[in-house]
């Protein structure tokens, strides 16, 4: 499935990478200059994702199966009510995670079959790919040291960080037409100028 009209980005990366301040960060810069820039994030993004982000951080436990089946769920209906709805309006669509957190993390880390995995997420998806993947990259103890919140996720060992951290990479490696790799142990500021100029450039936003 394509994206329509709009651009379609996603930030992926380990704990503590900066994810969700860099998209504040775009969303501020990028939204100065005409067109509309929708931030969002997985899970999370409707009522029914935010309520299922709450059960996937703060669960005691969840077996490796429920939790890729709660994230899919999650990403279907954030499809339907916010991403697709916003690309088909021309919007900039920026998220915070997509599906290759499903690979990396649930098939990367947690051993799952990566063809299910892929499989669940074209399901979930329908198919859409993001036009762009900005991946901020850095060693897992440093982004675990940057951590001020820890969840069910977050608290796993250094070890379950850095399968997350070569799952990505990999798919970086695999898909380099998609994926940016950028430094993310530089400071913010720098990496949100890097990152502003990437988006900016491929999305045809005028700074």
């Amino acid at each position: 499935m394509t994206a329509g009209s709009g651009f379609f980005v996603t930030i992926e990366g380990i704990e503590g990478a900066g994810k969700s301040s860099l998209s504040k960060a775009l969303f501020e810069r990028l939204s100065l200059h005409g067109r509309e820039i929708v931030v969002t994030r997985e899970p999370g993004g409707t009522k029914l994702g935010d309520s299922i982000r709450r059960v996937l951080l703060e669960s005691e436990k969840l077996s490796d199966r429920a939790e890729l089946l709660l994230f899919e769920a999650a990403r279907a209906q954030h499809i339907d009510d916010v991403i697709l709805p916003a690309l088909g309006r021309g919007a900039v669509v920026i998220c915070d995670r997509y599906t290759d957190s499903s690979i990396a993390y649930q098939s990367g880390a947690r051993g799952i079959d990566a063809e299910l995995v892929e499989e669940l997420n074209r399901f979930a998806t329908n198919g859409l790919s993001p036009n762009l993947t900005i991946l901020l990259d850095l060693p897992a103890e440093v982004g675990l040291a940057r951590q001020t919140k820890v969840d069910r996720i977050s608290s796993e060992g250094i070890a379950f960080h850095e399968s997350v951290r070569r799952g990505y990479l990999n798919q970086a490696s695999a898909e380099p037409q998609r994926f940016v790799i950028v430094d993310a142990t530089r400071s913010f500021d720098e990496v949100t100028r890097e990152v502003t100029g990437i988006i900016a450039a491929k999305a045809e936003v005028r700074l």
